[in-house]
């Protein structure tokens, strides 16, 4: 039950509307991704507490549906 990355985008650009949104299939295999988000959400956030802030917006489907995201996330530049 692999997700697509128009999936997880569209899950993450719901919450970060104003988000740049980079996504790469790792594999091909549809499980493995890398994403990048810029948002000026994270402003004043922790690393970690971005992080969380895209796990929430992926609403539980990491580790089900979604096996490995390889997430890097920042604010943007002058942000």
């Amino acid at each position: 039950m692999a997700m697509q990355a128009s999936e997880i985008e569209s899950l993450i650009r719901a919450a970060f509307p104003d988000a740049t949104i980079t996504i790469e299939d790792l594999r091909g295999d549809g499980d493995h991704y890398a994403c990048n988000v810029v948002s000026s959400a994270f402003v004043g956030k922790t690393r970690v507490q971005q992080h969380q802030m895209v796990y929430q917006a992926l609403g539980g489907r990491m580790g089900g549906e979604l096996h490995a995201l390889a997430l890097q996330t920042s604010t943007p530049k002058g942000g």
